[in-house]
């Protein structure tokens, strides 16, 4: 059973930065892509970033393109989210995903497996 446990969240003020971490678990995870995405209060999750476990190849949504970086860690089994220059409208709640097969990478629907979520909040 795939488990992904996400840790540092918090409150920032706008401009400042964040990193989020993600442990995953459960299996070997070569051909898995791992991501994040978030939800903000009222709408509806939206897709942030994700990278090939085995490649490295990232991709980014074209909000937080420049400002956020996805990396993984192999020996830690660990997908890091580097959130610079923060804003208001980053404020959600952040959510680690994995997954095997994509038609949208960007669609929440094609990921079966999820963290808990941790909340971040930029006060502007």
């Amino acid at each position: 059973q795939v488990q992904l446990v996400e840790s540092g969240g918090g409150l920032v003020q706008a401009g400042g930065s964040l990193s989020l971490s993600c442990a995953a678990s459960g299996r070997t995870f070569t051909s898995y892509a791992l991501g994040w995405f978030r939800q903000a209060p009222g709408k509806e999750r939206e897709f942030v970033a994700v990278i090939s476990w085995s490649s490295g190849n990232a991709y980014y949504a074209d909000s937080v393109k420049g400002r956020f970086t996805i990396s993984r860690d192999y020996a830690k089994n660990t997908v890091y989210l580097q959130m610079n220059s923060l804003k208001a409208d980053d404020t959600a709640v952040y959510y680690c995903t994995a997954g095997t097969s994509f038609s949208d990478y960007r669609s929440a629907y094609e990921y079966p497996y999820w963290g808990q979520g941790t909340q971040v909040t930029v006060s502007s």
